[in-house]
This record gives structure tokens, C-alpha cells and sequence, in this order.
């Protein structure tokens, strides 16, 4: 045996990054249609909750998007647990939660648009993965 692997796909074409801007796009899609047809077919109630739990989404990914960058950047220059921007990660469910309470105890809009809203990152995922494999066509080699 040999201690040398070949990759079977090129290296260029084995690694595909990930389109965030892409998701970010189809979640800024999702929401906007999501809360016109909930305005149009359900309430406007429904509506403006889809798009309050679609703005809480991606104020969501930014805000882990920064925090986890905040925590890396500081274990990879110090070697240290960052305890303190660890309890800042958390306190990010804590703020989220607290506003979602806030919505539901009022009654502003409908619980059930802004959890739907709040959903619209798995939504975007999977119509990206859907996007992506009926984009890439299948190669003679892999059948």
C-alpha cells in the first residue's frame, strides 16, 4: 500500500464555499413574501409577525456572527476561555426571548408569524441546498 492518497476530485472542485450572501438573500426574500401573503391571506397581524420574527433572525445572525468571531479571535490570540463573551453568546437567547415575551404578552402581532418568521434561516438553508443540487449537474464519473 502506498502512504500517498489521491483525491478522486480536484481540490478546486471538491471545496465549495458557502454562499452566505446568497442566504442572506433568500431569508430577506423569504421574510418580505412571508409577510405580504400573511398580511394578505391570514391578518395583518400574522403579517407584521412574520416580519418582526424575520427582522429578530437577522438581527440574531449578526449578533452570533460577531459574538463567535469575538470569542475565537480572543482564544486564538490569548489560549484562554473567554468566560465573559461567553455569557455574551448566551445573553443573546436571554435579550431574544425576552422580546418574543414582550410580543406574545401584548398580544402586538401573532406569536405563531414571528416564531414563523424567526424560522426563515432553516428556510433559507434548505432552499439553498435544494438551489445547489439542482444547480451543480451530475458528472459522468459519479454515476
Amino acid at each position: 500500500m502506498s502512504d500517498d492518497i489521491e483525491p478522486v476530485v480536484p481540490v478546486e472542485q471538491a471545496i465549495v464555499p458557502l454562499s452566505h450572501r446568497r442566504i442572506l438573500v433568500i431569508m430577506a426574500v423569504i421574510g418580505l413574501v412571508g409577510s405580504v401573503a400573511g398580511a394578505i391571506f391570514i391578518s395583518g397581524g400574522f403579517g407584521a409577525g412574520v416580519f418582526i420574527g424575520s427582522a429578530l433572525a437577522f438581527a440574531n445572525y449578526y449578533w452570533l456572527k460577531v459574538s463567535l468571531k469575538k470569542i475565537f479571535d480572543l482564544a486564538a490570540e490569548t489560549g484562554e476561555k473567554p468566560r465573559l463573551l461567553a455569557l455574551k453568546y448566551f445573553l443573546r437567547y436571554i435579550v431574544l426571548g425576552t422580546v418574543v415575551a414582550i410580543l406574545y404578552a401584548t398580544g402586538a402581532v401573532s406569536i405563531v408569524g414571528v416564531i414563523l418568521g424567526m424560522g426563515i434561516f432553516g428556510f433559507a438553508v434548505v432552499i439553498e441546498g435544494i438551489l445547489r443540487i439542482f444547480s451543480n449537474p451530475v458528472s459522468e464519473k459519479e454515476i
